[in-house]
């Protein structure tokens, strides 16, 4: 069976992105064999497209960490022809052949059955920043905060991870200060929940002090460096950081003074090898009482022609929200 895929192929150092025809023939092994509808852009999306060799090093390839759709065939009891399903993480689109193709092939361990309650198109404008947001938001809670421990941080906050953060902090009646270095984007934070807007400078202003005023019930850091230790340095006693990617620096530099002095928590949180039943938790939630209903505010349509556009939008800090790839 014949479809439409973008392929990345590298000859020398240089990376080329096209739309091909592929075959069925084409995916690797696997159990599973789904019809995609949604794919969404992710950073790491952009890194496997332009060779990232931490992401992707088996080319031609095609990227896309998330993938929603129907089952074409399945040789594993658990899924039928027919069935709508969601697959994040674990490889897909970075060497396993992923979304941004009309076809996947995976293994039925990656595959989660479409919660009730949620439509494909809402699973993919979530996608893995969306379900990894949900999942700093989990982790978080699971320590101990709640909207009495005070206002939440989120950096990168018009980005795919900040974006639903800032949403879901606020459908959960806390008070978010959002990061941003956009400044025409303060309309649109407040849109979705932001209650306070700080610049990048001001989220970074005081790194060479040991420790800041305490002032954060929690934060969501999506970038790393000297903004994550400054978060940490600046949350109230007992209170706790979920750090999740590394856009600014995956470097860190800081003292033990905040960890020993207030009892604070750096919570690392993963998505790609997330235990399937641990994923199941979070897209319940999301289903369900943690539902966005204004999802569609994040929403940027996308599709196979577009996308490579909105790659390179994405590597320059300038897409706001969630790339949504739609198949024909």
């Amino acid at each position: 069976m014949a479809f439409k895929a973008l392929l990345v192929e590298k000859e020398g150092d240089t990376f080329t992105r096209s739309i091909v025809e592929r075959h069925t023939d084409d995916l690797p092994e696997g159990d599973v064999l789904i019809q995609v509808q949604y794919s969404s852009l992710n950073y790491k999306d952009a890194l496997s497209a332009t060779g990232n060799p931490g992401v992707t090093r088996k080319f031609p390839h095609t990227p896309g960490i998330d993938a929603a759709g129907t089952v074409v065939e399945s040789t594993d009891s658990s899924f039928q022809s027919g069935d709508q399903v969601v697959v994040i993480g674990f490889d897909l689109g970075m060497n396993t052949p992923g979304g941004f193709g009309q076809q996947i092939r995976v293994p039925a361990g990656w595959v989660v059955p479409l919660p009730a309650g949620m439509s494909l198109e809402q699973s993919m404008i979530l996608g893995t920043a969306g379900f990894t947001a949900a999942l700093c938001v989990h982790k978080l809670e699971a320590v101990g905060m709640s909207p009495d421990s005070g206002p939440v941080l989120v950096t990168g906050a018009t980005g795919g991870v900040g974006s639903v953060a800032v949403m879901l902090l606020g459908k959960l009646g806390y008070d978010v200060t959002a990061v941003t270095g956009k400044a025409e984007q303060h309309d649109f934070l407040k849109k979705i929940g932001a209650t306070d807007i700080i610049s990048r400078e001001a989220a970074r202003d005081g790194a060479d002090k040991p420790l800041l005023a305490e002032t954060w019930g929690g934060v969501v850091d999506t970038v790393g460096g000297d903004i994550l230790v400054n978060g940490v340095k600046g949350l109230r006693y007992g209170c706790s950081l979920a750090a999740c990617g590394l856009v600014d620096s995956p470097a860190i530099s800081a003292t033990v003074l905040p960890f020993i002095l207030r009892h604070v928590n750096l919570l690392g949180v993963d998505s790609v090898q997330l235990p399937l039943a641990d994923k199941k938790v979070i897209w319940n939630k999301l289903a369900d009482a943690w539902q966005l209903p204004e999802l569609d505010t994040l929403k940027q349509p996308l599709s196979l022609d577009t996308v490579s556009e909105a790659i390179d939008q994405i590597l320059e800090g300038r897409m706001v929200g969630r790339g949504l790839l739609i198949h024909d």
